[in-house]
């Protein structure tokens, strides 16, 4: 991926993102507009869309010798004591080190693999993360988050706390294109799945079936659930905006079209499915989503979807075409 094509900043009016549609079928490809998207929908259609919202989860924190190290909190929903929590971390690190974040003490509780550990404090740790944490904006952008990113990394429909990234295929989403969908009669409907890990972390495995997935919590309303059920029975098409609302269906797909389910009944759970090339999709029609990061899972999602060739091909046009990829960029239309 060549560095220059890579956003580092969020498009100066939101929703003004472009659009790169793929027929994967065809191999035909067409340049337009994020808000273009209703053109390619029909009345009754779905829109599912990811209410997650992100956490302020990067805290710097000063050791013993006033070194600095990076910390990112890590969602944990089974983790009841606020106390205590997952973290990713940057710099060296130790077992009982205490840290200073802001004039609260952290304790490294245990060093694990992967780069995580677990840290305690006697003050609630999310609230000292809204208090004087940073929005988490990936390493890549080699920046500190601004004010701008506390409005632009977060979906204008962002409602449950929990992630840790942002679900990126959404950033450009507006109510503007929200009322154009609605006008047309196509249905919006969301669920939650909150970003972490799984989501993330890159495939370091020499073969792509070694890779191991991190689980990540998700929650899928009944309401969404009937309205999938009703479009999928007269045949209109589910569109997932990103892949985490897709993993998420895919992961539920046989309980949400199951007969045995309770009508008013949701699901929630943690979703650790790895879609790659040879998948076949059980709910999706249609998967709107960002230009991905080489060795990422969210692109081997991506080539499932499209076909390895086909995606390929469309790399290759956006690089050609001057798109931008990555959270803050451009995206992708398959359908």
């Amino acid at each position: 991926m060549p560095e220059g094509r890579i956003a580092l900043h969020p498009p100066k009016v939101r929703g003004t993102s472009r659009l790169l549609v793929l027929n994967k079928q065809t191999g035909e490809i067409e340049h337009r507009k994020y808000t273009n998207l209703v053109d390619y929908l029909q009345p009754s259609d779905v829109v599912v869309l990811n209410d997650t919202k992100v956490i302020k989860a990067r805290l710097i924190a000063k050791n013993s010798k006033g070194q600095t190290r990076e910390l990112l909190l890590l969602e944990d929903h089974h983790n009841t004591n606020f106390t205590r929590r997952k973290t990713i971390y940057r710099g060296k690190i130790h077992d009982g080190e205490t840290l200073d974040v802001n004039g609260t003490k952290i304790v490294v509780e245990k060093v694990m693999d992967g780069g995580i550990a677990e840290i305690s404090s006697s003050h609630n740790i999310l609230e000292l993360a809204e208090h004087v944490g940073s929005v988490p904006l990936p390493p890549y952008m080699h920046r500190n988050a601004t004010k701008e990113d506390i409005e632009r990394y977060q979906t204008v429909f962002a409602k449950e706390p929990g992630s840790v990234a942002a679900p990126t295929a959404s950033l450009n989403f507006t109510k503007e294109l929200e009322e154009k969908l609605l006008a047309k009669g196509i249905q919006i409907a969301y669920l939650t799945l909150h970003v972490g890990l799984g989501t993330f972390l890159p495939i370091r495995s020499d073969e792509i079936e070694g890779h191991t997935m991190h689980s990540e919590y998700f929650e899928v309303p009944a309401e969404t659930i009937e309205i999938i059920n009703k479009a999928k029975l007269n045949s209109n098409k589910i569109v997932a905006i990103g892949t985490t609302v897709t993993r998420t269906l895919e992961f539920c797909a046989d309980k949400i079209m199951s007969t045995e389910l309770h009508p008013n009944q949701p699901l929630n759970g943690e979703a650790n499915i790895f879609i790659y090339p040879g998948y076949l999709f059980k709910l999706v029609d249609h998967m709107l989503t960002n230009f991905h990061a080489p060795k990422s899972t969210v692109l081997m999602m991506a080539a499932a979807f499209a076909g390895w060739d086909n995606l390929l091909k469309a790399y290759e046009i956006a690089i050609e075409e001057d798109y931008s990829f990555l959270s803050y960029g451009d995206s992708i239309l398959i359908i």
